[in-house]
Parts: C-alpha cells; sequence; structure tokens
C-alpha cells in the first residue's frame, strides 16, 4: 500500500509537509530480502490508480518480482498514514475494501509458489477480510513439515485491524502451525499475557521449528534447533520505527538461506532493522555486503560494545 508521513517526523496535526512511500509488512520484507539478493515474488493486488502504479513500480525498482500481482480496476489501493508522537507513531489505516482485501485462497495458486523455498506471511492479512483470513489458514493448514516449502509467519498484530477482538486466539493459532514465526515480546504481552518471558512465549508457541522473539531494543531471541540464542541489538539513531520489524524478519530469514548459525541469522536482523529505523519510510539501505561480513564475524564481546 502507499504510505504517507510527515516529513521531518512531527504530529500530523502540524505538519507542514507528508512524504510518500510505500509500505506493506509483505512488500517489506520482500524488498530486504532482494537486497540481500534473494531471489523473491511478492505476491498481491493493487488498484489501478496512481498509488498502485508507484507501489508496483517501487517494489519493482527493489528487485522483486512484481509480475504475479494483481490489478483490480474496481478497487483502490490501500493507504496508511503515521502520525509520530512523544509515545510512539500511531497509524491510520485506509483499507477497508481495499484491492488487497479481496485476495482469497487461490491466490496461493500462483506459479511462484511451485519452486518456492519459502513464503512469508504476517497476521495482517487474515485481519483485512475474510477471504484474506481464508488465504492465510490454507497457507497453514497442512503443518510445519508437510509443505513444499517452508512458511514463515510474522505475528504482526495490529490493534486497529481487530476491532472484534478475536486477535489473540486467531493470530496463536496461525502463528503455532509456521515452521518459523515471528512475534515481539510486546505485542506478545499484549495479546497472551502482560508478563510473558520470551521462554514463557515459546510455551505458547511450541509448534514453529524456529520462534524468534524480538524485544525492542534490547535484544532479540530464537528458539530452535540449536537451543536457545540471543543477540543484543546494536546502538542505532531513530529516526522513525514503523517498518523495523519487518526489515528484521527479512535479514533474518537471509540469514538462514545463507546457511548461516541462528547467531548469524539475528545479527543480521539487527543490521537489517537498523536500516529502517534511520529513515522516515520503511525502507532504508542496508550496509554493504564487506561490512555485514565484518559485522557477523565479530567475537560475542565485541558485538556487545556496539549495543547499547
Amino acid at each position: 500500500m502507499a504510505a504517507l508521513a510527515p516529513d521531518p517526523p512531527s504530529r500530523l496535526l502540524n505538519a507542514a509537509r507528508l512524504r510518500l512511500s510505500v509500505a506493506g509488512a509483505e512488500s517489506n520484507v520482500a524488498m530486504y530480502l532482494a537486497d540481500h539478493g534473494v531471489p523473491v515474488a511478492w505476491l498481491s493486488a493493487l488498484g489501478d490508480d496512481p498509488l498502485g502504479h508507484r507501489v508496483r513500480a517501487t517494489v519493482a525498482a527493489a528487485g522483486v518480482d512484481v509480475s504475479h500481482v494483481r490489478t483490480d480496476a474496481g478497487r483502490p489501493t490501500g493507504l496508511l498514514v503515521k502520525d509520530p508522537g512523544p509515545a510512539g507513531t500511531r497509524v491510520h489505516y485506509y483499507r477497508s475494501g481495499s484491492a488487497a482485501s479481496a485476495l482469497g485462497p487461490d491466490a496461493l495458486d500462483a506459479e511462484p509458489l511451485n519452486t518456492a523455498a519459502l513464503l512469508h506471511l504476517t497476521g495482517i492479512t487474515p485481519a483485512l477480510s475474510e477471504s484474506c483470513r481464508r488465504l492465510v489458514t490454507r497457507a497453514l493448514t497442512d503443518g510445519p513439515g508437510a509443505r513444499p516449502y517452508a512458511v514463515s509467519f510474522d505475528v504482526n498484530h495490529r490493534a486497529a485491524l481487530w476491532p472484534d477482538g478475536s486477535a489473540p486466539t486467531v493470530l496463536r493459532e496461525l502463528a503455532d502451525r509456521a515452521d518459523i514465526a515471528f512475534v515481539g515480546l510486546d505485542e506478545a504481552q499484549a495479546l497472551w499475557g502482560g508478563h510473558l518471558t520470551p521462554a514463557d512465549v515459546r510455551a505458547h508457541l511450541p509448534g514453529p521449528r524456529v520462534l524468534v522473539v524480538k524485544d525492542g531494543a534490547n535484544a532479540a531471541t530464537a528458539f530452535s534447533d540449536e537451543g536457545v540464542r540471543s543477540v543484543p541489538a546494536p546502538r542505532t539513531t531513530v529516526v522513525e520505527p514503523v517498518g523495523a520489524g519487518e526489515a528484521f524478519a527479512a535479514g533474518f530469514l537471509a540469514g538462514l538461506l545463507r546457511d548461516g548459525t541462528t547467531t548469524d541469522a539475528l545479527r543480521l536482523g539487527h543490521l537489517t532493522a537498523a536500516s529502517a529505523l534511520r529513515v522516515t519510510g520503511d525502507h532504508g539501505p542496508l550496509p554493504g555486503r564487506r561490512e555485514q561480513e565484518a559485522l557477523l564475524a565479530l567475537s560475542p564481546r565485541e558485538w556487545k560494545e556496539r549495543t547499547g
């Protein structure tokens, strides 16, 4: 979808200028995966309008295959507007009746899935409409290990999209069916209990082969066959935080696809998230490959020295 945000960041009420960019959890992950050199296709739907044309062009320019994105002449492209404030950034969604909200299970019949190693989904999609919920449910129906490709699921709880209060149950059931799951500790606490620790979250979600619990600027913890691995987040100047979670997921997945260790994947997730934190939009420039490799090669002590 398209996104508007005050630039420079300020309260929307008093902003003199808005910056138009492209947003969307799955498209953000796709663009960052492409930045990491991973061949990736984005499956979605856009309106036949200027915003839709801009979204398509922007995602394609990042190196993502958009040839399977549908154009819906009868529905508009979704829009979000960011409102930064002292307590964080509030997001206003204008997605009711959007082209993407009309997606359904047949989207999973697209050609790219025949050869895909990984399908990435988020908890935003099932909140858009009943047909979108059926899409995600179908994608996760077979359970871990029973699909021709791995499924990654980012809980990505957006309370404004779940007015009926069903989010805790639905998102837990979906996340537990994934091969790889991501959840922020704060959103897990909001959904399933205010005093949860990362280990408690794992107890709530025992199904995924890999579970990553992100604790904001503190650390990210992965539960997998390698055991429990926790990597602190490096110090980063934050311009605007929305989009960092998707960037982290893309970096982590890219690390796994490089056949790195879980610790390497967590580090690459942090490095990718930092690129989103430093810009007003959701998609910022990555460090060069040589710099990435140098940072991944740091000893635990050297990495810790770079953290807050």
